[in-house]
């Protein structure tokens, strides 16, 4: 196994698990500790696991968000098959919501030319994308640009959202669950995500699979009143098959 599988293997499990143990690892990846040890480094530095005594336990689970460059190296060839799927969906004409995100920008880069669209977006990275494209009518939500994901979030981005109608909205999301829905872990990227689920008419989440199981602080979003999730292969067909059973259509690219 390379390295970047190790590292994708690792955050996996983490996610998916209370914590990740050296020992445990090392016999199940066939490496050493101490090459382990230099994984658990790695990944740390990049903003995915926070490493404790003898492990690591996944970023998330402490309420922390990776950056946006952090993510953008993770999962690239699922994040890409998502997108092409996702731009399948895109309309003929009409108005469009991507919200921010590294999956979402992905999809920005594929929208069709020669359509007659109206993009909305909050993400600094999509306007940039689509910003000279002028086969497009580009909205840019106001508001406090977050950091982190480089999204405009809070009250002037929720305003302007109840003016508006959105025929497909292309929302991300940290996590998903059966039981709690949809999470993300700040306040503001939370009412942010309402707002865009209120303003429109069919809901469509992209996100690969390492977000499904994983639970954070806020929740935006009951699995009912999204349409369609568009993930990866990487989820197994009895999970997939669980979150449809809850009312979204689920696609695996």
């Amino acid at each position: 196994m390379h390295q970047h599988e190790r590292h994708t293997f690792i955050v996996d499990l983490a996610r998916r698990t209370s914590r990740v143990d050296v020992s445990d690892l090392a016999e199940t990846l066939d490496v050493t500790p101490e090459t382990i040890r230099r994984d658990l480094t790695v990944l740390e530095r990049h903003g995915l696991v926070r490493r404790v005594h003898g492990g690591a336990i996944a970023i998330e689970r402490f309420g922390f968000e990776p950056t946006i460059e952090s993510r953008s190296r993770h999962h690239q060839g699922e994040k890409q098959r998502i997108a092409e799927a996702a731009a399948r969906l895109v309309p003929e004409h009409g108005a469009i919501l991507l919200d921010a995100g590294t999956t979402t920008a992905a999809v920005a880069e594929l929208l069709p030319h020669g359509r007659e669209l109206t993009v909305v977006t909050n993400s600094v990275t999509v306007a940039g994308v689509l910003a000279r494209r002028t086969d497009i009518d580009l909205h840019l939500l106001g508001g406090r640009v977050r950091p982190r994901t480089l999204a405009a979030v809070g009250p002037w981005a929720v305003d302007a959202l109840s003016g508006v109608h959105i025929d497909v909205a292309f929302i991300g999301t940290n996590g998903i669950s059966i039981a709690r829905g949809l999470t993300t872990p700040e306040e503001s990227e939370a009412l942010t995500k309402r707002a865009m689920i209120a303003a429109t008419a069919r809901v469509v989440v992209v996100s690969d699979h390492s977000k499904i199981g994983t639970n954070h602080f806020h929740r935006f979003c009951d699995l009912g009143a999204v349409d369609t999730i568009v993930t990866d292969t990487g989820l197994d067909e009895e999970t997939a098959a669980d979150l449809a059973s809850h009312g979204p259509e689920v696609l695996l690219a």
